[in-house]
C-alpha cells in the first residue's frame, strides 16, 4: 500500500497507476469476464471443484476464484493449463464471445430445421429420452463430453484440410 501512495505521490498521476493496475476499480474487460464466467461453466459442467482445478493447475483455489470473477486475468500460459486440465480446447474459453466468429461448420451453425429434423427422428427421440433419465449432473457431463468432441472433431477436420 505504502508503494501505490508513494507511486502515485512521485508520478502525480493517477492515469500511471491505472496503467499499471494497481488496485483501480472497475478495469475489468469484458472479455476477462466472459472467460473467467466461462472457466467456472465448464468447471461445474465437468463435476470438478475449485479446490481440484486449481490443484491440477498449480495454484491456490483463491488464485482459481480470482480468475473465475474476473478479479485477476488469465495468461495465456494459465488458459492452456485450465483447458488440459478440463480437457477442452482454449477457444472453448471464449465461446459465445459477441464478435468472435466462429467456424461457420460447427455444430451450433446448423439450420434450425436440420436440429428439429434430427430431435423428430426415431434415433433423436431415443437420445432424448435416455438423455432425460440421467442426473441432471451426470447430463451435463454427458453434453459437455459431446461438445468436446464435436470440437476435437471440428480441429482435425481443419487440420487435414491444411
Amino acid at each position: 500500500m505504502q508503494h501505490r501512495r508513494a507511486l502515485s505521490r512521485s508520478t502525480g498521476s493517477r492515469s500511471v497507476q491505472a496503467r499499471l493496475n494497481l488496485g483501480v476499480r472497475g478495469t475489468t474487460h469484458h472479455v476477462d469476464q466472459h472467460v473467467g464466467r466461462q472457466i467456472a461453466l465448464v468447471r461445474v459442467q465437468s463435476d470438478i471443484s475449485q479446490v481440484q482445478l486449481a490443484r491440477s493447475i498449480g495454484v491456490s483455489f483463491q488464485q482459481l476464484q480470482k480468475y473465475e470473477n474476473a478479479k485477476n486475468r488469465v495468461s495465456a500460459s494459465m488458459l492452456y493449463e485450465i483447458g488440459r486440465s478440463l480437457g477442452v480446447p482454449v477457444s472453448r474459453f471464449f465461446k459465445g464471445l459477441p464478435g468472435n466468429n466462429e467456424d461457420s461448420t460447427t455444430m451450433t451453425s446448423l439450420p434450425i430445421d436440420v436440429r428439429i429434423e434430427y430431435i423428430a427422428s426415431a434415433e433423436g427421440r431415443h437420445l432424448v429420452e435416455r438423455l432425460l433419465l440421467l442426473h441432471p449432473k451426470l447430463r451435463g457431463r454427458v453434453s459437455a463430453l459431446v461438445a468436446a468432441l464435436g470440437e476435437e472433431l471440428e480441429y482435425l477436420r481443419a487440420q487435414n484440410e491444411k
